[in-house]
């Protein structure tokens, strides 16, 4: 028997396969990676928390430009510390087995910036801002018109913003969404 099984009772293993995309040898090896972030922290604590700063040295998070808004997201603290079963809650919905909607209801929080339940202008500026980098600096009338060209294509309604429905819309229209959206274990 591992050292990492020995943290969890044969039921709660149950639980996590019950309540995620991963089968319980997937929920130890995410354990593992969890573990491996902050080992004196984890080592004999399975309920410890870790700060955002430890979360993001996943090798995965570490290059992904909203790696903040995804701790925050799946922060039971809304602060983007996590505890493992919130850092297994995020590998999961990143995960090849988590449906398409379950990723998209996601992606719609992750690119909410405002938290508002609407993706709009100041929202989606930043979605741009980010996926370009700095190292492909757009003027502003770059973005605007970027903006603009999203909103005309998706805003059905013409409110200026993106509800969920709007953006699911999107993604059903994306074959490749499902595949750019998942971090491996």
């Amino acid at each position: 028997m591992g050292q990492g099984k020995s943290q969890f009772t044969e039921e709660e293993l149950q639980d996590y396969e019950d309540l995620t995309y991963f089968t319980k040898k997937e929920v130890l090896y995410a354990h593992q990676k969890f573990k491996a972030l902050a080992p004196e922290k984890v080592g004999h604590n399975k309920n410890a928390k870790l700060p955002m700063a430890k979360i993001l040295q996943y090798p995965e998070l570490r290059v992904n430009p909203f790696r903040d808004r995804i701790c925050k997201v799946f922060s039971s603290s809304n602060d983007g510390d996590c505890t493992f079963e919130d850092f297994l809650d995020m590998m999961s919905v990143f995960s090849d087995n988590a449906p398409k909607a379950v990723k998209a209801e996601h992606a719609f929080r992750i690119f909410d910036f405002d938290g508002d339940d609407m993706i709009g202008v100041s929202d989606l500026r930043e979605v741009i801002e980010r996926l370009c980098g700095p190292e492909m600096k757009l003027s502003d009338s770059e973005i605007q018109q970027l903006v603009q060209n999203v909103l005309e294509e998706a805003d059905l309604d013409d409110d200026g913003a993106l509800s969920f429905a709007e953006f699911e819309h999107i993604i059903d229209k994306s074959s490749d969404f499902c595949h750019s959206f998942r971090i491996r274990l």
